[in-house]
Formats: structure tokens, sequence, C-alpha cells
């Protein structure tokens, strides 16, 4: 019993700890393309559930994601539920998919709007976009009562598009400056663009990148590679606000020449902000 009383004891300090952190990733999963050779979504699928579980986070917001991908993920690690629709308002296209743990979060509130001049109204495409982009998010509530919003997009891709991606990330700072001020915020996707461009500076200003704001962030800097596992740009960043941020690494998982996406997927580990 005194041996019982003793693992209680030495177990305590490390479960607080745990519902004291908040483990966030960020995921391109790449879109089930016909023409992705040898790195088709079947040859790659279950690399990807392996790098998730692996990861093990709270919360995950997906970027290319299509519905037969994220059925795939909760069929194989039923500890999780995802939502969201597609850019189009339905389920046959690309989804900002987010997943989370039922064990560990509840979901409170879930909604989208669109990147454009009328975000409110399903598939709409503003500033030159030649296909809708969006964000979906989630308010969340933890076993312990404590809640956060997470925010999840993808911007679009072309090297035209940088005016567009600008006006994306300044809806988005407008939007993050509606929510409650006493709600943490996180922001996950693919921005299309490097952390010097405009779009990043105006999320910066009252948001933190997560890679930047710890000492030692581990794994490649750069997100994208192509299926090549030589990454060469920063695109897939992780965004927070009333957090604190005590890890980030990037995960270079692959398998040989196999990767689960033509992305490596960012991970921050977040604390909440103490009350008095």
């Amino acid at each position: 019993m005194r041996f019982l009383w003793l693992l209680l004891a030495l177990l305590a300090p490390v479960a607080a700890q745990a519902q004291d952190r908040l483990v966030v990733m960020s995921f391109n999963v790449r879109y089930p393309s016909p023409n992705d050779g040898a790195n088709v979504w079947e040859k790659r699928r279950d690399l990807f559930v392996e790098t998730v579980a692996a990861a093990a986070p709270d919360v995950i917001g997906t970027q290319e994601l299509f519905q037969l991908q994220g059925d795939h993920l909760v069929a194989k690690l039923p500890q999780y539920s995802w939502f969201g629709i597609d850019r189009r308002g339905g389920h046959a296209d690309e989804h900002m998919g987010v997943f989370y743990r039922r064990d560990r979060l509840k979901l409170v509130e879930q909604g989208n709007f669109w990147l454009s001049d009328t975000p409110d109204v399903v598939a709409s495409i503003s500033w030159g976009n030649i296909f809708p982009r969006m964000v979906t998010w989630g308010l969340f509530e933890t076993k312990a009562g404590k809640r956060f919003y997470l925010l999840n997009t993808h911007f679009p891709y072309r090297e035209e598009d940088e005016a567009a991606r600008e006006k994306c990330a300044e809806l988005i700072r407008k939007r993050i400056a509606a929510l409650p001020k006493g709600v943490p915020v996180v922001l996950t996707g693919d921005f299309n663009t490097a952390p010097e461009s405009r779009s990043h500076a105006a999320l910066a200003e009252t948001l933190a990148d997560a890679r930047t704001a710890v000492a030692r962030p581990t794994g490649p800097e750069a997100t994208f590679h192509g299926f090549k596992g030589v990454a060469d740009r920063r695109i897939d960043w992780l965004f927070t606000r009333g957090f604190t941020v005590r890890g980030y690494r990037t995960i270079d998982t692959h398998r040989g020449e196999l990767y689960p996406s033509d992305h490596y997927p960012v991970v921050a580990t977040l604390a909440w902000p103490r009350t008095r």
C-alpha cells in the first residue's frame, strides 16, 4: 500500500503537467493525386497514420485533406474525430480538416469562413484567386475546463498570388482580433510564402510564430520538400496568442524514399497561461 501511494505521488505532477500542456500539429497531407507515382496516397497512407500516432497531438490542423484521407486516419486512430467542409462547401474537394482527441478535448463550437471580400459566402473567391480559400475553426475545451480557439487555413500558391496572400492574412488577423481576449488562440496552415513576407508580418503583429518563440526548435527549418526529402521553404506555420511555446519541432519521418506527404508537419507544445 505504501508503494502504491508513493507511485501515485510520483505520477501526480506528471499528470498535472500533461493537463497544462497542449500539443498542436499542422500538416499539409497532400491530396490523393493519381499522378504522384511512387508517392500515391495508397502507398503512403500508413506512414501518414504512423507519423500522427508518434507525435500524439491533441489537435491537428490539416491542409489539402480529402474526405477519404480524414476517414482513414480516424479509422486507424479512433481516439480522434475530425470536422470540416471542403472549400466549395461540400465534401468532394480539399478540406481544412481539424482533428482532435475526444478523450482530451471537447468541441464546443465550429465554423468556416472564406478568404474573400464576402467571407461568409460559401466558396466565394476574390483577389484573383483561382480556387476558393478558407478557414475552418473550432472552439475547444479541455477536461479541466480551459478553452482555446484553433483556426486552420491554406493560402493560394502561385508566385503572382502574393498580394492575395496579404489580403488573406489581414482578414484572418482581423477575425482573430475579434475573438474574446481571454481565450488563447492557435493558427495553423500552409501559407505558401516565406517568413520574410508581408503576410507573415501581418499575422505576427498580434500572434507569435511558434518556431521563433523557442530557443531551440528541432528538425529542419524548411517544410516543403516535394517528396524529395530536401525541404527548401518554410511555408507551414503555427502561430499562437495567449500561450507560452515550450517546444517546437519539424518532423521529417520517412521510410526509405517514402514520405507521408510532400510537406513536413510541424508540432508545437504549448503551455496554458497562468491564472492568479
